[in-house]
């Protein structure tokens, strides 16, 4: 009897997949005993949405041939990505036949079955440009019609990279290849140029910050919730548009934001800027402008703020190329400047010339003290040397002096010998003539 029972239900069970299968070209929700399900041959690519007891462990599928295929252990044509209540697994070229989920799927037994997926991207332009930002578009599709799948949609994360060009890359060691570059990620939630929520159109902010030059631009899912990788070529072209801040060093005068273009990339009279200056307290300003036509650079008068201090400014500039007509961002990164506090420099300044009055008059008081002590010390020795001559010319006067009186006194004496000799004066008295010849030399020592 339980044989009989188990072959009318298996019964019903292939009858109940084989319809599944008719309907699987775009996608399924199916309730079935055992979590089964049929997988169709013409099917190229699957992705299943299980939704599980929250908390649980990831389930393990089961092929139509018994093998199981795990969450941590699955070939390469499989991706797998769990979250406490959901496993999401794609597969490209899923075997034929009847699967099974493994694991506490939620009482419902719901598992959504999606097949033939695709997704659509932007074509880049022609033309990019370093330093441009873009609005850049992709969208998730199942058969004809954009996936609506929120549950689904709300997981994919799909990444946009470049890669630097080159022709023969499989000939170059894997470690020395170009890397790719992530240059920005998808977004399907309505905030920044994203313009409706969960509407499958996944939208990104694409800013060109890569060198000029040749790349492959890839857009993958990062995750693998969705098994796609397109790529296209692209060409990457120097900066058309030149911002350059030029600051006041006279507080009577503004500063310039001036803009300058490359005339054979940029259509005339198209150049725009708008420009956002924060000072230390966090007040913002605006300016912005708009080149005249026929003109090709753009030259914007900047406030030469009052408030000291470092201050920021950001910005965004527009054009036109000239070429494809193509609308150009180009998003300016925040840099900063600094503000002198004028009344502190002046202040600064009187400070400094009365440091350098006091410096300069403890200068001249020590090269007059010098010049004293140098006046006193030359005094000194003009003072000594002229003593020390003196009695020089003292010592050698009263020599002269002696020599005379001895040539006098042996003249006097031959004298004597031929004549009487004289009454002798005194000697007290000689001594006394002596001293009144030494006393004006002494006179001129002291």
């Amino acid at each position: 009897m339980k044989s009989g029972w188990a072959g009318l239900l298996l019964a019903l069970l292939m009858a109940f997949s084989a319809n599944v299968s008719a309907e699987q070209t775009s996608d399924s929700e199916i309730r079935l005993l055992n979590n089964r399900f049929r997988i169709d041959s013409t099917i190229t690519q699957v992705a299943f949405v299980i939704y599980r007891e929250k908390p649980s462990q990831p389930v393990v599928l089961v092929q139509p041939d018994g093998s199981k295929l795990y969450a941590w252990q699955h070939p390469d044509n499989v991706s797998w990505h769990q979250e406490s209540d959901m496993d999401i697994v794609s597969v490209f070229d899923p075997m034929p036949g009847p699967w099974q989920a493994i694991g506490k799927v939620s009482p419902n037994n719901r598992i959504r079955i999606l097949s033939d997926l695709t997704m659509k991207v932007d074509t880049f332009p022609a033309r990019l440009y370093q330093g441009e930002t873009m609005k850049f578009t992709a969208r998730l599709m199942q058969g004809n019609k954009a996936l609506n799948l929120r549950d689904f949609l709300e997981r994919v994360d799909l990444t946009v990279t470049f890669t630097e060009y080159l022709e023969n890359v499989d000939g170059i060691p894997e470690d020395q290849r170009p890397q790719a570059m992530s240059l920005g990620q998808f977004e399907d939630n309505g905030a920044g140029l994203d313009e409706v929520a969960g509407d499958g159109v996944f939208t990104v902010e694409l800013p060109i910050n890569v060198a000029p030059g040749k790349y492959w631009a890839r857009v993958t899912s990062g995750n693998g919730v969705f098994f796609r990788t397109l790529e296209q070529e692209v060409l990457v072209y120097p900066t058309p548009l030149m911002a350059t801040f030029k600051q006041s060093r006279k507080k009577a005068l503004p500063h310039h934001l001036l803009v300058e273009s490359d005339i054979a990339s940029i259509e005339e009279g198209t150049i725009a800027v708008h420009s956002e200056f924060i000072d230390t307290n966090g007040k913002v300003s605006v300016y912005q402008g708009a080149a005249s036509e026929d003109y090709t650079a753009l030259n914007i008068d900047i406030d030469n703020f009052d408030q000291p201090g470092r201050h920021r400014w950001f910005g965004w500039l527009y054009g036109t190329d000239k070429l494809s007509g193509r609308p150009l961002v180009f998003k300016l990164p925040e840099q900063t400047f600094a503000v002198a506090d004028y009344a502190a420099i002046e202040q600064a300044k009187l400070e400094r010339e009365e440091r350098e009055a006091e410096r300069k008059r403890i200068e001249d008081e020590k090269l007059a003290a010098e010049k004293r002590a140098a006046d006193r010390k030359m005094a000194m020795i003009t003072i000594i040397g002229g003593n020390i001559l003196l009695l020089v010319l003292a010592i050698g006067g009263w020599f002269l002096v002696r020599k005379i009186k001895a040539k006098r006194l042996a003249a006097e004496t031959e004298e004597e010998l031929e004549a009487p000799p004289p009454e002798e004066p005194d000697k007290a008295h000689r001594i006394e003539k002596g001293r009144s010849m030494l006393l004006p030399f002494l006179c001129l020592i002291v």
